[in-house]
């Protein structure tokens, strides 16, 4: 079987390795923005392009006889990727156009919940004319504000963190407007802790993970601008030492009405993968938002603990006929190593050496390999995770890892440390003992 990967990221390496360690006969292809060295070294061949060039990645599928394909990032789904490689005989591990619209129309995913009574959906509100923006942002009073498109994870600002001030919310909502000329969402500011549920689908049915927590700030003790992602966590059991086994199934079930839900949206429903952005609040579990890919960095934390076959999945997935998934009991700690100035002013061609990580597992992502070298890009650049028995020893392997890697970047040492995830259960205490405002 011939299989496309497209994407040079960290979650792409998982994707790759995850592929390669079937046991089926596969020959391995990707298109890569970057040349990803991981990735590379798994292939049979690679095509370096913008994964957004539908017409090479299309052309590339054909040359090499690809049978199915999956997509890593979310840009390329936005452009209709999955259309036109399906229309071509090539079978898709990722939504279509239409569907990807939960990920990359945040006005459109926020109307459908509604339209279909799903729930978890906050107060909110989608504007293209300033002063109505500027009046609702009055009128809610504590908000979040959110580009309705794709921005890599950065877009979204909320009050009391990037936004200090209603005026702060008002100066960043009426820029959103006059230099984009699109929607914007304002919605109420949810306050709890985040957890992240990914799923496998094949229009029907969903296999679910263990839930993970990003850390989305770029400085120790959850501060500084967003990121992409600066590292996660999982533990054995699949919840997290702040949620329940009902929090967690909460979850799962808006996930399982929202795919419902396509089916009667789109003829294909949704096919792919589906990843749940949920916030654990004083009234509940709410959604801030989906994805319609693997998480980055939360692949890293899940691919490597999947039991099953991961191609016998995919095909599961394209011929609307999912296996069940096992995922081993184990905790996983992921930390990424990230260009100096990251996110705001990232130092590009910075060489960075891997040594001796230990036991360590190890995701190339942003970078690029020349002459055998590897530089950093302009995001994240290397991920190492730690896999163990307790959280606590897959945070220690995690951090040996990052001891082997040496050159000038910066990191967050204290994801899925004891002190951090303290603070979060404690923080959540506090939360589940506030009586939801009326």
């Amino acid at each position: 079987m011939r299989v496309l990967l497209v994407g040079a990221g960290g979650r792409e390496h998982a994707i790759a390795t995850s592929i390669k360690a079937s046991s089926r006969d596969v020959e391995l292809y990707a298109v890569m923005g970057n040349r990803n060295p991981g990735i590379v070294r798994l292939c049979s061949g690679f095509l370096i392009a913008k994964e957004t060039d539908l017409e090479k990645v299309n052309t590339y599928a054909a040359k090499i006889g690809a049978e199915i394909a999956i997509i890593g990032p979310e840009a390329p789904l936005g452009e209709g990727i999955v259309d036109l490689l399906e229309e071509n005989g090539v079978r898709c591990v990722a939504p279509s156009r239409d569907a990807s619209q939960i990920e990359t129309d945040k006005a459109w995913a926020r109307q459908f919940m509604v339209n279909h009574s799903i729930r978890g959906v906050p107060e909110f509100g989608v504007f293209d004319e300033k002063k109505s923006a500027l009046n609702f942002i009055d009128e809610l009073g504590d908000v979040a504000v959110k580009p309705t498109w794709l921005t890599g994870g950065k877009g979204v600002r909320t009050m009391g963190d990037q936004l200090e001030t209603l005026d702060d919310a008002k100066r960043y909502a009426a820029k959103l407007l006059e230099d984009n000329k699109r929607p914007v969402v304002i919605e109420e500011n949810l306050k709890g802790e985040e957890f992240t549920i990914q799923a496998f689908v094949d229009g029907k049915k969903i296999r679910v993970s263990p839930a993970v927590q990003d850390h989305k700030r770029a400085y120790e003790g959850d501060l500084g601008p967003n990121t992409g992602g600066m590292g996660s966590y999982s533990c054995p059991d699949g919840l997290l030492p702040f949620i329940t086994e009902t929090d967690y199934e909460e979850g799962v079930s808006i996930m399982r009405d929202t795919v419902r839900a396509m089916r009667d949206e789109f003829d294909r429903g949704y096919r792919g993968i589906l990843y749940g952005q949920f916030i654990l609040t004083s009234s509940g579990v709410k959604l801030i938002e989906f994805n319609a890919r693997f998480g980055d960095p939360e692949a890293m934390n899940i691919l490597p603990l999947l039991e099953t076959d991961f191609v016998e999945v995919m095909e599961g997935v394209v011929d609307g006929n999912l296996p069940d998934t096992t995922y081993s009991a184990m905790a996983t700690v992921c930390k990424y190593v990230v260009p100096k100035g990251y996110p705001a002013n990232p130092k590009k061609g910075t060489k960075l050496t891997v040594g001796d990580i230990g036991s360590a597992k190890l995701f190339y992502a942003s970078v690029n390999e020349v002459d055998g070298e590897i530089y950093t890009g302009t995001s994240r650049s290397i991920a190492v995770v730690g896999i163990a028995e307790d959280l606590v020893e897959a945070e220690q392997i995690a951090e040996r890892g990052l001891s082997g890697i040496s050159g000038e970047f910066d990191c967050r040492h204290d994801i899925g440390t004891r002190d951090l995830i303290k603070k979060k259960v404690k923080r959540m205490r506090e939360i589940r003992s506030q009586k939801p405002s009326s």
